[in-house]
């Protein structure tokens, strides 16, 4: 995904930075200490959960202002990642620049959250931290693999990991009862970042199809995929747009702008935390705001 990255590889490798490339399979402990090295704050947030106060966490990329798509990794990124007791990562082609890390270095323990969605034969796309089941499977596996490492705090990972998975469980509960509340509800998106959130709430995504291609491709969308979006919002044909600022571009502007004129609702969803929240109050408020504007667009008749 990233011109340059192999270079970046290449370049730690030289430098000595390839840590412990030469143990065995199972994680790593270093200087009796348990590392887990996380690719985002919000799978760095996941494993803060498990781990309580028996390992540290490092999560690579932080706040809301950088886009994971584009990331730039560095040679001492790469150097946490082979250095690391455990790491923990998206997978699906998001956060490339880890597995092509990890592709050079079997050894290094890992979780690769994709890989964990309750659907594998479902949808492909990769934005798979929206999913509080793919959150809750990953904090269990996690645990299990952080077992491994120290067994001496085993059941307090496990623990950890339930306790988890029961506050996952309630915000799925809350993204399902939008489906109940707001049968047969419709949105667009300027990018598909919250696809999961949208099929757990039953909504309907009317984004046009070359309009999402596009957008993941980093293209700009062609003027009838454009035109026809804005006609969507402009008619109120939908009850929200859901906008990501973290890749806000001319055209995302103009949609967010269109939607303000016409009095559609827009619903923030971004890829990393906003300051002040976890894993679970950030996808909690996240459902909230999302039902909030429904409500609204139902009251005004949308």
């Amino acid at each position: 995904m990233r011109a340059g990255w192999a270079a970046v590889v290449a370049v730690a490798a030289t430098a000595g930075l390839v840590g412990c490339s030469q143990q065995s399979a199972s994680p790593h402990e270093h200087d009796g200490a348990v590392t887990v090295v996380a690719s985002t704050d919000v799978w760095g947030s996941v494993a803060d959960a498990v781990v309580g106060d028996h390992a540290s966490v490092t999560s690579i990329v932080n706040g809301t202002v950088a886009d994971p798509h584009s990331f730039q990794a560095t040679p001492a990124d790469a150097a946490a990642i082979t250095d690391a007791s455990l790491v923990v990562y998206n997978g699906g082609h998001y956060d490339q620049w880890v597995q092509d890390v990890l592709a050079n270095h079997p050894d290094v323990a890992a979780v690769d959250a994709y890989s964990l969605r309750p659907d594998p034969q479902g949808s492909a796309n990769e934005h798979v931290f929206y999913d509080p089941a793919t959150a809750k499977a990953v904090a269990a596996e996690i645990a299990d693999r952080l077992a491994e490492a120290d067994p001496d705090h085993a059941d307090a990972y496990r623990a950890n990991a339930a306790t988890f998975g029961a506050g996952a469980d309630e915000v799925l509960a809350i993204e399902r009862a939008i489906a109940q509340a707001h049968p047969g509800a419709a949105v667009v998106a300027t990018e598909p970042v919250a696809h999961y959130l949208l099929a757990n709430a039953g909504i309907t995504d009317n984004t046009p199809g070359g309009f999402t291609n596009a957008v993941e491709e980093d293209a700009d969308p062609s003027p009838a995929d454009l035109a026809m979006m804005l006609d969507l919002i402009e008619d109120r044909e939908v009850s929200a747009v859901l906008f990501n600022p973290q890749t806000e571009t001319g055209v995302t502007r103009q949609l967010r702008e269109a939607a303000t004129r016409a009095g559609v609702p827009v619903v923030t969803v971004t890829e990393t935390l906003p300051e002040g929240t976890d894993y679970l109050s950030w996808q909690r408020q996240t459902a909230e705001q999302l039902a909030a504007q429904l409500d609204t667009a139902a009251k005004a008749g949308r």
